[in-house]
C-alpha cells in the first residue's frame, strides 16, 4: 500500500495534497540543498555585536512558528543553534516564493533563507527575507507547542520529535557529548591511548551478566555480545600498551529500569604499575574535573539530593559501612552470626552461602541507599571479586572497590589479578557456579590465562556507566532520558509507511 492510499489523517492528507500541488507547478516538496553562510544563533548575534543592516545571510531551518498578515508574514525558523525571527513581506521576494510560504509552507517545513538583519519595533533580531525556497516538506503535524511531546514512551520511540520540540531534551544530549569528551580528554592528558575491542566475543567476561547470544555463520559458531571489554584491554596491558582506555558499548541481558537498559555506553581504563588506591584517587580527579566542565561550580542537584564533587569523596570497607552507615552492630556481622541477622531482614536460605556473599547482601539491604554523596565502598570479599587481586594484608578480602553516590553505583575498579594460577582457580570455580545454575557467572578463558603467564604488571582498572554519569550530571531521573535511543519492546503492529 502506498503512502497516498493509506487510511491517513486529515492534516497529513492536506500536506500530501500540497506535495502533489508543488509537483505540477514543477516544484520540488525534496529539492537540492542551498548554500547557507549563518546559523540562526550566529545571524543573531552579529546583528547584536555589529547593529549592521547590511550584512547578507543565509540559513536553513524548521519552521516552529508561521502566522500571516496580508502582505506580510512572521515566522520563526529553527536550527541546530536555535530559533530566529524571520520577516518576509510581498514585495520583498519574488511573487512565487511569497505564495510559496503563504500557502505551501506549513510548521515542521524546512526552509532555505537569504536577508539582511533589522530591530524590530518590540526589539527582537530579525531576518528580514529577500529570497526563500523550500528544503524538505514535512507530512505530519508538530507536537502542539505550549505542551511539547508530553507523551513519554513516544518521546523514546520517536526521539527525533522529542529533539525537535523538547529544549531541555535537546540540551541533555548536548551536556551527554561535552561529558564524554572531558572524560576522553582527561585521560588522553594523563598519556592514556584510546583503543577499540571487539564486540563479539567468543566466551563472555569482564563482568557478571548474562549475555546475548548470537550465531556467525561463516565460521558457524556461537558468539557473544560483550558485556564488559575487560579482558581484552588487559590482554593489550600484557602487550606492553601500559595505558589504554575504551569508551564504548556493552550489552547485558537482564532487567530493564530507570538506571538500567540492555545497551549502554561505558568507559573502562587501565593503568600499569597502579593499584585500587591509585585508581581511586584518579577516579575522583576524573569526576571532579567533568563536573566542573559541565557546571562551573559545585555542588549541584540530583533528585532530592545537592551532590559535592569538590569536597573529598568518603571512603569505607564493606564491613565497615554495614556498621557505620547501616547502623547494624558489628558483632552481629561475623561469621557465627551474619545468617541471623539476614533473617532478622526476612532473608532466609543463605545458610550455603559464603561469608563475603552474606556480607554483600546486608550491605546491599542495608547501606547502599544510604551513601548519598560520592562515596568509595573499599575490600569487597573475595569471593565476589573474581578478577580482582587479593589484598596483602588479607586475602580474604581483594583490593577492590566500587563508587556509590545517591544510593546508586558509578564506578567499579580493582588492582587486577595478575597470577595466572590463581585467575584459572577462580575462573575454576565461576565455571563450577555455572554448572550450578548461576547464570552469570564467568566461563573458563583458558586463552585469557595464558595472556596472564606471559606477565601481566601490577595494574589498576576502573570502569563505570556513562549513561549514569550523565543521569548525576544533568539531574535525570531515568536512564532512558540520557540515551538517545534507549531499548523499547516492540509495538505488536509495526507501523507501515
Amino acid at each position: 500500500m502506498s503512502l497516498k492510499e493509506k487510511d491517513i489523517s486529515t492534516e497529513h492528507e492536506v500536506r500530501v495534497r500540497k506535495v502533489d500541488q508543488l509537483a505540477a507547478r514543477g516544484v520540488s516538496a525534496w529539492p537540492d540543498c542551498r548554500a547557507v553562510t549563518s546559523t540562526a544563533t550566529g545571524a543573531h548575534e552579529a546583528f547584536v555585536s555589529s547593529n549592521d543592516e547590511h550584512t547578507q545571510y543565509s540559513l536553513a531551518g524548521r519552521v516552529m512558528t508561521k502566522r500571516g498578515h496580508g502582505k506580510t508574514v512572521f515566522a520563526h525558523v529553527q536550527d541546530r543553534t536555535g530559533r530566529l525571527q524571520i520577516y518576509v513581506r510581498n514585495d520583498a521576494v519574488s511573487e512565487a516564493a511569497f505564495d510559496l510560504l503563504l500557502h505551501s509552507v506549513d510548521v515542521g517545513d524546512i526552509l532555505w533563507v537569504a536577508g539582511t538583519m533589522f530591530l524590530t519595533k518590540t526589539g527582537e533580531p530579525t531576518l528580514k527575507v529577500t529570497d526563500l525556497a523550500l528544503q524538505s516538506k514535512c507530512l505530519h503535524a508538530l507536537p502542539e507547542k505550549y505542551h511539547g511531546l508530553t507523551d513519554v514512551e513516544q518521546r523514546y520511540r520517536q526521539r527525533y520529535l522529542d529533539l525537535m520540540v523538547n529544549h531541555e531534551s535537546k540540551e541533555k544530549f548536548v551536556q551527554r557529548s561535552k561529558i564524554i569528551q572531558q572524560v576522553r580528554n582527561f585521560l588522553l592528558q594523563k598519556d592514556f591511548l584510546e583503543v577499540e575491542t571487539p564486540m563479539l566475543h567468543p566466551i563472555p567476561g569482564g563482568a557478571a551478566a548474562r549475555p546475548f547470544k548470537t550465531h556467525h555463520n561463516a565460521y558457524s559458531m556461537e558468539l557473544f555480545l560483550r558485556i564488559a571489554p575487560e579482558l581484552y584491554l588487559k590482554r593489550l596491558v600484557v602487550g606492553g600498551m601500559e595505558r589504554v582506555f575504551e569508551i564504548n558499548r556493552s550489552f547485558r541481558n537482564e532487567g530493564v529500569s530507570t538506571r538500567h537498559n540492555p545497551e549502554f555506553t561505558m568507559i573502562e581504563y587501565y593503568m600499569a604499575h597502579g593499584d585500587y588506591q591509585d585508581g581511586m584517587r584518579m577516579t575522583e580527579e576524573l569526576l571532579r574535573s567533568v563536573a566542573r566542565t559541565v557546571h562551573g561550580e559545585n555542588p549541584f542537584p540530583f533528585n532530592n539530593h545537592i551532590l559535592d564533587f569538590e569536597k573529598p569523596f568518603l571512603r569505607y570497607t564493606m564491613q565497615d559501612s554495614v556498621t557505620v552507615v547501616g547502623g547494624i552492630p558489628a558483632d552481629k556481622v561475623t561469621p557465627a552470626t551474619i545468617t541471623q541477622t539476614l533473617a532478622e531482614f526476612g532473608v532466609t536460605g543463605v545458610e550455603a552461602k559464603s561469608f563475603g556473599e552474606k556480607l554483600l547482601i546486608l550491605f546491599e539491604l542495608t547501606v547502599e541507599s544510604k551513601l548519598i554523596q560520592p562515596t568509595f565502598i573499599m575490600d569487597f570479599p573475595i569471593e565476589i571479586s573474581p578478577l580482582s587481586k587479593r589484598k596483602a594484608d588479607a586475602s580474604e578480602l581483594a583490593a577492590r572497590f566500587e563508587l556509590f553516590m545517591a544510593g546508586m553505583e558509578l564506578a567499579n575498579g580493582f588492582s587486577e589479578l595478575n597470577d595466572p594460577f590463581d585467575q584459572a582457580d577462580r575462573f575454576r570455580q565461576q565455571a563450577s557456579a555455572r554448572d550450578a545454575g548461576d547464570d552469570e557467572a564467568h566461563y573458563f578463558d583458558a586463552d585469557y590465562v595464558r595472556a596472564l603467564e606471559y606477565g601481566l604488571p601490577p595494574t589498576v582498572g576502573v570502569g563505570f556507566g556513562i549513561d549514569r554519569l550523565v543521569m548525576f550530571l544533568t539531574n535525570t531521573a531515568s536512564i532512558k532520558d540520557v540515551i538517545l535511543f534507549p531499548t523499547m519492546k516492540r509495538l505488536q503492529e509495526a507501523e507501515e509507511v
